[in-house]
Formats: structure tokens, sequence, C-alpha cells
């Protein structure tokens, strides 16, 4: 397994940064009631918008790789983020996804968790 070199302040900073990564691109709006973020926005544009928000995950997911957290919760950021942009790609009915799944949020979820097992948070 993997060693962390993430270590008290410095991991809560990082997970900090994730929350706040998630919240802009997930829910940093409210339209009639709704969040959306800039992953949905950004979705907007064929191509270029799933291309350009695949970069936070894709830190999320070293970020975890780097601490050695369980497979199984590298498994569900996997699934996450290729979620988002499978069903993203999709003209419309993937920006609808973006709004109602918000897979960074869920990603910065599990690393809060995992690091956390790990006595890091």
């Amino acid at each position: 397994m993997r060693s962390t070199s993430l270590h008290g302040a410095e991991a809560r900073a990082q997970l900090d940064k994730f929350d706040r990564w998630a919240g802009l691109l997930d829910s940093q709006f409210s339209i009639l009631g709704l969040r959306i973020g800039w992953d949905s926005i950004l979705g907007l544009i064929p191509g270029v918008g799933d291309a350009i928000t695949v970069v936070p995950s894709a830190a999320m997911l070293h970020a975890g790789y780097r601490a050695g957290i369980r497979k199984s919760a590298m498994a569900n950021m996997v699934l996450n983020t290729g979620l988002d942009l499978a069903v993203g790609a999709v003209p419309l009915v993937g920006d609808l996804f973006d709004v109602a799944f918000k897979s960074h949020s869920k990603n910065a979820v599990i690393l809060r968790r995992e690091f956390g097992r790990k006595n890091l948070d």
C-alpha cells in the first residue's frame, strides 16, 4: 500500500481545496432552486467543457492514489468520474445529469472519509 506524504494540516488544506473545487464545479449557482456549478455550464460547450472539468477530478484521483486510500474507494471515484465524462458527453442529457449527479462533490466526500480513516484529518 502506498503511504501518503500528506500529514495533518497539509492533508486538511488539500481536502479543503477539493471541497472548494467541488462547490464551484457542482453547486456554485442557484437557478430556480436548482444548485448548478461550472461543470454543468461548461458542459454546454461540446467536448471542451468535459475536457476542462475532468482536470480537477484527475487531481482528486491522484491525491487519493498518493494517500493510499482503499481500492474500493478509488474504484468509486473512478466510476463517478467515468460516469460524469461518459454521460456528460451526451448533449443536453449530460448537462442535466451533471446537475443531478455532482461527481466532484461525491469524490470530495470519498476523499475526506478515506483521509479520516487514515487519521490524516
